[in-house]
């Protein structure tokens, strides 16, 4: 088979592939393809804002249409991690927004949540918030969430940008280049990533729950103390 005909057969498998999108799949597509590469950061900048759209799905995705040359690879890591950097610096902007003084008047009200709990995250954020935006941008679900606690403890603002963008390169890298070099299998990366936002949901309940219990076990022994 000459070069030319393994490069159309090439060409027909990714536009195989493309067709048999569907979903957020086909619409992250879409968006790239119309607009290029800036398209891929506005969907990345949308996910951080609603955590249910994939980033798993949508970054390997940026990899696989730079494969067929829609745009460069190179711009596909700079545009997905600015669209990663601006949608968490929104969520931080809403955590600001928020305050301190608000955050301990909304624990205040909500069953089970003590105002201590609030002192002791605040303490917490003050010790680890750096490591926990850094890595926290390399965790499904909480890539978004940790920009809102950064937002209300004030982190510097350098600071918070410069580690979100350290953090959302080496996630955005990973899935990108993935998604470049497995091409029409792109959605391989997908079936690995699903199972490891499995496993930190499972994880995230399970703490939920022994809390939750702790905390109702706590109020009954009050309650007991006081009778």
């Amino acid at each position: 088979m000459s070069l030319t005909a393994i490069d159309r057969a090439a060409d027909a498998a990714q536009t195989h592939a493309a067709a048999n999108l569907s979903g957020v799949a086909q619409w992250a597509v879409d968006i790239m393809e119309a607009v290029g590469a800036p398209g891929a950061g506005l969907a990345i900048a949308l996910e951080n804002l609603f955590p249910p759209l994939p980033s798993e799905v949508i970054l390997p995705l940026a990899g696989f249409t730079a494969s067929r040359g829609t745009f460069g690879l190179a711009e596909a890591l700079l545009w997905t991690t600015l669209g990663s950097v601006l949608g968490a610096f929104v969520l931080y902007g809403v955590g600001a927004l928020l305050g301190r003084e608000r955050m301990r008047a909304i624990a205040a009200r909500l069953p089970l949540v003590d105002v201590a709990d609030v002192d002791r995250t605040e303490a917490w954020f003050g010790r680890h918030g750096a490591k926990a935006v850094f890595f926290g941008r390399m965790v499904p679900v909480f890539r978004s969430l940790i920009s809102i606690p950064a937002g209300i403890e004030r982190m510097p603002i350098w600071k918070f940008l410069l580690l979100t963008t350290a953090g959302s390169l080496i996630w955005n890298t990973i899935f990108v280049l993935s998604g470049f070099y497995l091409g029409e299998n792109w959605h391989i990366v997908e079936r690995y990533a699903d199972v490891f936002q499995k496993i930190v949901i499972a994880v995230v309940a399970v703490a939920v729950v022994v809390w939750v219990l702790a905390r109702l076990a706590r109020r009954r022994n009050k309650d007991k103390t006081a009778l």
